[in-house]
């Protein structure tokens, strides 16, 4: 009998002679490989990273904290929340985070906490930081959820919050319950919605301010073609807290102060 790490051992000596070559690069495990491989329930050629499972807006979002944040490289411990985390994020992000990292789900086992995203049971200001990906499609109130995110959300903190944006504008429709319906509207038997590029102010509704990026506003040409970062891989939505938001709360800090020093007197 071949033991497991022999037959492990094999293969990979396998795939790394199937994927030999340097046409594609993954930024998230720094692995080469001839090609990403195909993926999705419609399949996507130049989607999934041989290596680590990195698709196409992994990579982007990746790339993206590496470039346009200190979130790599800085040495803080943060408070982190993660939704739904992904294989290839999650290791990677509890080191960097430390000890405030937080996994959560409402039906995953394998998190640290369950979660429904409308009712958040953490108090205000919680988190440094919220990564929530492809997750919002599949809720029904989902700018309840936005607005949770928002409540326990640093004042100076920041939030990724991506969807799929398959729609000219938004559609909904709360009445469809059959699967083979939502799949025909909206794309996948369990999705609620189609999102369009109102998406961001559907953001700024719940009080976030919101900064997209495409994926040229960061990445060369080359670069873009490199690590598979295709038109799935769709935007990044950066989120803070509103300055109309910051300036309120910091009135009504300054209010509360003012009556505490009227008692004291």
């Amino acid at each position: 009998m071949i033991p497991q790490r022999v037959k492990s051992s094999l293969r990979h000596i396998k795939k790394t002679a199937k994927y030999y070559g340097r046409e594609r690069f993954c930024p998230v495990c720094s692995q080469y490989s001839s090609k990403f491989e195909t993926f999705g329930n419609v399949t996507r050629s130049d989607a999934l990273c041989i290596w680590c499972g990195a698709l196409e807006r992994h990579r982007l979002v990746w790339l993206f904290l590496q470039r346009k944040t200190d979130f790599l490289t800085s040495k803080q411990d943060l408070k982190m929340l993660h939704i739904a985390p992904e294989a290839c994020f999650e290791t990677r992000f509890r080191l960097l985070a430390g000890p405030g990292y937080l996994t959560a789900d409402l039906f995953a086992e394998k998190v640290d906490v369950k979660m429904d995203i409308t009712d958040i049971g953490y108090a205000d200001e919680t988190f440094d930081a919220i990564y929530c990906s492809h997750v919002l499609e599949h809720v029904s109130d989902d700018i309840k959820a936005m607005t949770e995110f928002r409540r326990v959300l640093n004042k100076g903190g920041w939030a990724i919050l991506l969807v799929p944006i398959s729609a000219a504008q938004t559609i909904e429709d709360p009445t469809i319950t059959d699967p083979k319906e939502r799949l025909k509207l909206f794309g996948q038997e369990d999705h609620v919605r189609s999102y369009g590029p109102d998406y961001a102010d559907r953001l700024r509704t719940a009080g976030f301010e919101v900064n997209c990026f495409s994926p040229g506003d960061f990445l060369s040409e080359s670069e873009i073609v490199q690590m598979g970062i295709t038109k799935a891989a769709g935007e990044i939505y950066f989120c803070q807290h509103s300055v109309d938001q910051i300036c309120q709360f910091k009135q009504q800090q300054e209010e509360n102060t003012r009556l505490q020093r009227l008692v004291a007197d």
